[in-house]
């Protein structure tokens, strides 16, 4: 089992937010390295929280027999379907449980996902080490499917460095065959016309439609607010999703920017915040004179 984050007190003792990982090849090792983790938490009374793909769940809740009553499981791929809201969902278990310690299974990048999909899930676990620095009841461990293809140690040692340098680089280039549109406060009219045009189109329903347009209004706010006056929208179809990119000349310094929960009194982060909520993927990137948003919804 990989381990990056736990801080060892005087007496060995871990006294940190714990963040581990482990690699399994089939269904027998993802029980032989999970299952001593969750007794571990049973031994010591925490509040144990498994947030998995269906077929992990069956599988460890079988192995676990009576003791997976004192389990709680989440669906990953309905809570954590966007890696974003994933960080809010586990500071709400951390709260909840008050002066308990917390034991979390939580396998962000599992296999399924597109390819922009295992981007964030990679960047969310790196977010975890800002997120939880101070939470000393906390431990997290994240299985990873040998299938996926991906080394977790590639971001569990020197995770913090690892994902902000994944926020300060650009995501992909836009395709040519986007269609572009120069916006400023005069125009987010007419681009949120334009964009409900768009989905309507494609088959997006209602709902989701109206759901894109909140948080493409939002976005394309901030770029005039923070990011110069004008932003760029761009909007193509990809792997079964409607794609609203916007970029503009700003600079986010926040990394956890969407992932907390802003103050009702606060200027900055709803918008990001309810991209995030709003759509099946939100990805930011941000750096030097850039910050760049990318929306997906999907078409069915």
């Amino acid at each position: 089992m990989l381990k990056d984050s736990a801080t060892d007190s005087l007496d060995g003792a871990p006294t940190g937010f714990q963040h581990e990982a482990f690699v399994y090849f089939d269904d027998e090792e993802f029980v032989r390295q999970s299952g001593p983790f969750v007794h571990d938490g049973l031994a010591t009374d925490a509040a144990i929280v498994a947030v998995l793909p269906p077929d992990r769940i069956a599988l460890l809740r079988g192995a676990l027999g009576p003791a997976a009553a004192q389990v709680r499981f989440i669906d990953i791929t309905t809570v954590g379907r966007n890696p974003a809201r994933l960080i809010p969902f586990w500071r709400d278990v951390v709260e909840q449980a008050g002066d308990r310690p917390v034991y979390g299974l939580s396998e962000s990048v599992y296999p399924g996902r597109t390819q922009a999909e295992y981007d964030e899930a990679l960047l969310h676990e790196g977010l975890l080490e800002f997120a939880f620095a101070g939470d000393t009841g906390f431990r997290l461990c994240c299985p990873f499917a040998a299938s996926t293809g991906i080394d977790p140690t590639a971001f569990h040692t020197g995770a913090d460095a690892s994902a902000e340098k994944t926020f300060r680089t650009p995501l992909s280039d836009v395709p040519d065959r986007a269609e572009r549109w120069e916006f400023g406060l005069a125009d987010l009219g007419q681009v949120r016309q334009w964009v409900n045009g768009q989905a309507s189109s494609h088959g997006v329903s209602r709902d989701r439609m109206d759901d894109l347009g909140l948080a493409l209004h939002e976005i394309c706010t901030n770029s005039i607010r923070f990011g110069g006056g004008r932003g760029t929208l761009s909007v193509w179809i990809e792997n079964g999703s409607l794609i609203c990119d916007v970029a503009d000349q700003g600079r986010i310094d926040d990394l956890l920017v969407g992932r907390v929960m802003p103050p009702l009194d606060g200027l900055g982060g709803r918008g990001v915040w309810l991209a995030n909520q709003l759509c099946d993927l939100a990805q930011l990137r941000s750096g030097d004179d850039f910050t760049q948003v990318r929306l997906h919804t999907r078409l069915r």
